[in-house]
């Protein structure tokens, strides 16, 4: 890599240093898809967040509508690859997971892009019962089947109807699509 593409990746990230810093001032957290992806959720599902950023297993509760009261860990995939950070932890009710485009083998070494093309509700109980029965090791990047990602989805195509979705709430979310 010569002189000239250091100054322009230097200058790009100067420019993406400056566009981090109004999203973590916008969102008051550090931005990562993580935090970014837990505010665009309460904003969208009326999720009362936990104090703490770091709280275990559990980001926040729903406040509204069927699911209120119950708590839910929220993840943002920049690319949907049929992997979830699960945790064994009782206390969790439910995955409510936002994603981008689906991953190929063609597309591996290419850009991850903000943005959410779909999003998926998981019961976290059945989902690890669902994985114990299976053998599967539970943890990070724990290997989700295709079928339980299709019966999880609530947006664009709502499989799952345990949190319907407004015409508001899918405004909200193409907002972000690509």
């Amino acid at each position: 890599m010569g002189s000239s593409e250091l100054a322009e990746l230097a200058a790009l990230l100067r420019e993406r240093n400056a566009i981090d810093e109004r999203i973590g001032g916008l969102i008051n957290r550090p931005m990562t898809a993580g935090h970014a992806g837990e505010w665009i959720a309460s904003r969208i599902f009326d999720i009362e967040l936990e104090q703490s950023a770091v709280a275990k297993a559990i980001d926040g509760r729903f406040r509204s509508g069927a699911l209120a009261g119950k708590s839910v860990n929220v993840k943002w995939y920049l690319k949907r690859e049929g992997l979830l950070d699960m945790t064994e932890a009782t206390e969790l009710d439910y995955y409510l997971v936002l994603t981008g485009p689906k991953a190929s083998a063609a597309d591996a070494h290419t850009i991850r892009p903000w943005r959410i093309d779909a999003a998926y509700l998981f019961d976290s109980a059945n989902l690890l019962a669902e994985q114990r029965a299976r053998n599967v090791k539970i943890g990070v990047a724990t290997e989700v089947r295709q079928a339980q990602w299709t019966a999880a989805e609530i947006y664009p195509t709502p499989a799952n109807l345990t949190l319907p979705l407004t015409e508001e709430r899918r405004h909200l979310l193409r907002l972000f699509g690509g």
